[in-house]
């Protein structure tokens, strides 16, 4: 996949590839893109916001628009390019404010 077939503030179920290299199914919320990878928080795992390579998406099943009520925010400072460079996840609590979290 390419930084073209994402945009931010939308959620996708893809299939993936993990570190072991096999396919799996995942559920993502893209926060933002850059030209070498995203920023994303696998909303069916753990809940880390992750850097993750275009590369290692195999194939979007489904996309879902996220109404401006619904998204979630994170501060622009750890959305930044330079704090991900030498970082590949991160434990960060995010706010919807229609959720009431």
């Amino acid at each position: 996949m390419e930084k073209k077939d994402f945009q931010p503030d939308t959620r996708y179920t893809v299939t993936m590839r993990d570190e072991a290299g096999k396919l799996r199914p995942a559920n993502l919320y893209v926060y933002r893109l850059y030209d070498d990878f995203m920023i994303v928080r696998l909303t069916n795992n753990d809940g880390l916001l992750r850097k993750m390579k275009y590369d290692d998406i195999i194939k979007i099943v489904k996309t879902t628009q996220v109404r401006p009520e619904e998204r979630f925010t994170i501060p622009d400072a750890v959305l930044k390019e330079a704090v991900w460079k030498d970082r590949n996840s991160m434990f960060r609590y995010s706010s919807a404010p229609q959720r009431g979290k």
